[in-house]
């Protein structure tokens, strides 16, 4: 089963890994990842580092 972007709604298949981290949340050596389509990269994106929680925006690879 193909992973899902992780926008409300938004059903079509992952093609991006939106990495990020809360600090007052997490240890500095985790990651937290959101699934991304390539319509809604942008905004998942952007929501998290206007936040600065974004880390990075890469390619989505099944194997990880």
């Amino acid at each position: 089963m193909p992973a899902i972007c992780s926008a409300k709604g938004c059903q079509r298949p992952a093609a991006w890994r939106v990495v990020w981290n809360n600090p007052r949340l997490h240890t500095p050596d985790r990651e937290k990842v959101w699934a991304a389509c390539d319509e809604h990269r942008e905004s998942l994106s952007h929501h998290l580092a206007v936040r600065s929680f974004l880390r990075r925006v890469e390619p989505f690879d099944p194997a990880r």
